[in-house]
């Protein structure tokens, strides 16, 4: 494999936030070491510095602002996981989404059989 092809290149700064989205949630949770703090605090710089470019040379006010409250929401990250406390959040659309909301279980019927749902019967 060629070192050129070993990494992902975004084409614009949306591509590259929904990455480092997805990069995100997938250690949110993990054990806290030295290594997923450097690799945490790299993703934070990138997305001040060259995706924060970027978005500036793409013009669209919206994800300035959602980059904004994505890079503030992984510095919580750090804080929150350095004193000791878990993180209940995950990243959806740029903004932190609390894990604790309430599921309900729901069961299809047949009858019309596009996405027909009853109320669950606890």
């Amino acid at each position: 494999m060629n070192k050129q092809e070993r990494y992902i290149k975004p084409k614009n700064a949306r591509e590259a936030m929904e990455l480092i989205q997805k990069l995100f949630n997938s250690y949110r949770s993990a054990p806290l070491t030295q290594e997923l703090l450097n690799y945490h605090n790299n993703l934070v710089f990138r997305l001040g510095s060259d995706i924060h470019d970027a978005a500036v040379q793409e013009g669209d006010q919206e994800l300035l602002k959602d980059l904004s409250t994505m890079s503030d929401a992984m510095r919580r990250w750090t804080a929150i996981r350095l004193s000791g406390r878990p993180f209940n959040f995950k990243l959806r659309h740029f903004k932190p989404v609390s894990e604790n909301g309430t599921k309900f279980k729901r069961q299809v019927h047949k009858i019309h059989q596009s996405g027909g749902y009853r109320a669950s019967r606890h």
